[in-house]
């Protein structure tokens, strides 16, 4: 008999936003008119529940009374055909995560375990054709699959235990040939060049064979995510084009040569390269006595400028942080999850340099979403799909976390449709004398917290450095990670408070690379735990916890007399804090599981990146016909403002904007419209720093988030009553947070 209890929720008529919506993309972006409704429902299963905490559940975290209504057990679809959608297999599911820690702050004894599917309901005559276009409109492989409507007679999975770590027996002495059908049956986004660097390695310093964990290692931490290896190659010899810019042009890049010359003429470390030639720049204002208020720092995940701050009449030094990010391919493939992991992690950034990220901007590029499906490349989602879904994620992740996005724009160019544009960047700020800048020593110890690691954004760092094709789209689901907005939420109330940043001697946070490379980063000599890493759920091998991209984690080193204290203000916070590696005098990345080695690397092999890597550039000039600076004369002014008006990117975006709530924090100088009617756009970001004012903090605890699959705003129906409970006894207590709960209704 199965103990799992069933529980359907679908939203009355007249809150049904997101039915109403996949209707109308049915009727009139796949041309079905067959179709006459559509209804969409949640399935909750739950298990490990007590009747009592069931039945207080059921009106307060699985559904609203009011716009809501329930049925237990079964649902009446009549003859309609219908279809469910779940979250594969080890990917995050942020709803049936929520409902689960809503249940226990209902009744913190209970151990639930919750899974969630949509269920589609489609009314009116459907073909199998049809049926099997639609259902493509509504699953994203690459995230989510059919669900079945048998009840399972358990939630809880049982895995078996992961094999050992193997050992690439023979790889120091093996043949090229062989060699290279091993490389490419590894799918390694390192060139063949790198691999054979690594083999020269093990055999002549080594002296043993790598395991395959070392491989991939050395493959994430040599990426171009982590590393930058294209952009850090040898440009050796640089020619152009003749024509009409060639002398331009080539004056400009003569200027660079000279001026690397001069910067670098006692250092044969120094080459040209595009990344040389893009901070070059930079170093020679530095070196002129310019940038005197650049903060300087090991700790490169952001960069940060010191600025004075009057506070009640006392000038202090604040650090201001600004960070953007770049998450392309992750959003061109799982566009929900790929936009809000574009702002997850770029909050990551500074926040890891102990900056409270108090302001967000988005900027993306896309090919216009109104065209037919039929239009479509093939291998790629709809660009209307893409779009909406992506604008959903970003907007949820800020919404939750709590985060102003101050300027919101999206540039339409048909360009956009060979690769997306999904651009995220944040700004934070922290008193100076409330962060640490030093180095890690011999004896200090790395605490991991945060979000538990499974299998999702495993291969990240490496996915988003290959060459992608129509085949890869189904593989790489995983490489895409999820994000958990509540999660980070809580490491940016811990770093808030100075008595927590002054316990941290260095910070990383868990960007591409995973463990290997957010803790392998901290120090030169390092000893990891894999065993004590904790799992989102069992059966995780070695390498998987080496490299895996799970969010919202973070790295601290700490002194070992501090470590106490820093577990204790993290219980506080309600986050899971870890120690799971030591720093060791000896300059190797060592990680054990199970007890045994399977990474044990030098730091300067480490260090290297990779083989050397060299190429010739050759510069095309542009078409000489085109002179792109001549003005342009109109003959027909009336046809020139029609064009021009009915251009995408002349449309008003203010449905988009609104998406993002841009009065969070009350820090926003500058509302994305003015005017009088509030229509005007505003063509600038500007924000109050986050100054906190004696011990109070007032934040906003965000009970609410987008659904990617319901298309309309979900409270995590609520566990309200809990929270404000809770906040009412915080206040009692004299604490020195003070909580302000906000909701956002359906309506």
């Amino acid at each position: 008999m199965s103990n799992v209890r069933r529980v359907y929720v679908e939203k009355k008529e007249g809150f049904d936003v997101g039915a109403k919506g996949l209707l109308s993309d049915i009727r009139d972006f796949l041309g079905i008119k067959s179709v006459t409704g559509v209804r969409v429902l949640v399935r909750y299963d739950v298990e490990n529940i007590s009747d009592d905490t069931y039945v207080r559940a059921l009106g307060t975290i699985f559904s609203e009374p009011p716009v809501d209504r329930i049925f237990e057990e079964e649902a009446d679809f009549g003859d309609s055909r219908v279809f469910a959608v779940e979250a594969l297999p080890g990917q995050f599911d942020q709803r049936a995560d929520s409902a689960a820690q809503c249940v226990k702050l209902i009744d913190p004894s209970q151990d639930p375990v919750v899974s969630c599917a949509i269920v589609y309901v489609l009314e009116g005559s459907v073909t199998d054709e049809d049926f099997d276009r639609i259902k493509e409109l509504c699953i994203n492989p690459v995230d989510s699959r059919l669900a079945s409507f048998d009840k399972p007679n358990t939630l809880i999975s049982h895995y078996d235990d992961p094999e050992d770590v193997k050992i690439i027996d023979g790889f120091t002495t093996v043949p090229e040939d062989e060699l290279r059908s091993l490389y490419e049956s590894l799918s390694l986004a390192m060139t063949f060049e790198d691999f054979k660097f690594i083999r020269d390695y093990f055999a002549g310093t080594e002296k043993r064979d790598p395991s395959l964990t070392e491989i991939r290692v050395l493959d994430t931490y040599w990426s171009d995510h982590c590393r930058h290896t294209t952009f850090s190659t040898e440009l050796k010899d640089v020619t152009f084009d003749e024509g009409y810019y060639h002398d331009m042009l080539f004056e400009s890049f003569q200027n660079y040569v000279n001026l690397h010359a001069d910067l670098f003429a006692d250092r044969d470390d120094k080459f040209h390269s595009l990344m040389d030639l893009g901070t070059i720049g930079a170093r020679k204002i530095k070196k002129d006595g310019g940038l005197d208020d650049l903060e300087p720092s090991d700790e490169i995940n952001a960069c940060s400028i010191v600025v004075p701050v009057e506070i009640d009449g006392k000038t202090e030094e604040w650090l201001v942080s600004f960070k953007n990010e770049t998450h392309n391919h992750p959003t061109e493939i799982e566009p929900f999850g790929g936009a809000a992991t574009c702002l997850g992690g770029c909050i990551r950034d500074p926040l890891s340099g102990r900056s409270y990220v108090c302001q967000a901007m988005r900027v993306t590029g896309a090919a216009d979403p109104t065209v037919p499906l039929s239009e479509t490349i093939p291998g790629k989602l709809p660009q209307k799909k893409i779009v909406q879904d992506a604008a959903n994620g970003y907007s949820s992740y800020g919404n939750q976390i709590g985060l102003a996005t101050g300027y919101v724009n999206e540039i339409y160019h048909p360009n956009y449709a060979a690769k997306r544009m999904e651009v995220g960047a944040v700004i934070g700020a922290a008193r100076r004398a409330d962060v640490r800048r030093e180095h890690a020593e011999p004896g200090d110890i790395i605490i991991l917290l945060g979000g538990r690691t499974g299998r999702d954004g495993c291969g990240g760092a490496t996915g988003s450095s290959k060459v992608h094709t129509n085949e890869s789209l189904t593989e790489c689901g995983a490489e895409v990670q999820k994000g958990n907005a509540p999660t980070e939420r809580k490491i940016q109330r811990l770093f808030r408070r100075p008595e927590v940043t002054r316990l941290i001697k260095v910070c990383n946070d868990f960007g591409a690379g995973g463990v290997s490379v957010a803790i392998g980063e901290l120090a030169d000599g390092l000893k990891v735990d894999l065993d004590k890493v904790p799992l989102k759920y069992a059966g995780l091998d070695g390498t998987e916890l080496a490299i895996s991209e799970s969010q919202e984690r973070m790295a601290v080193v700490v002194d070992a007399a501090n470590v106490a204290e820093f577990l204790e203000y993290s219980s506080q916070e309600n986050l899971e804090a870890t120690e799971v590696a030591v720093v060791t005098e000896e300059p190797r990345l060592v990680l054990t599981w199970r007890g045994k080695t399977i990474v044990d690397l030098s730091r300067a092999f480490l260090d290297t990146n990779g083989a050397h890597q060299e190429t010739d550039a050759h510069v095309q000039l542009p078409d000489p016909d085109k002179d792109y600076f001549a003005p342009r004369s109109v003959s027909d002014v009336k046809k020139a403002w029609l064009d021009r008006l009915s251009d995408l990117n002349e449309c008003s975006q203010k449905g988009l904007v609104e998406m993002f709530d841009s009065s969070i924090g009350a820090g926003s100088v500058l509302m994305p419209y003015g005017g009088k009617y509030q229509r005007t756009k505003t063509q600038v970001m500007a924000a109050k720093l986050p100054v906190l004012e004696g011990k109070t903090d007032t934040v906003t605890l965000m009970s609410y988030g987008y659904d990617p699959y319901l298309s309309s705003w979900s409270p995590y129906h609520g566990a309200v009553y809990a929270v404000l409970d809770s906040v009412a006894k915080i206040v009692a207590a004299g604490g020195d947070y003070f909580y302000s709960l906000r909701r956002r209704t359906n309506v």
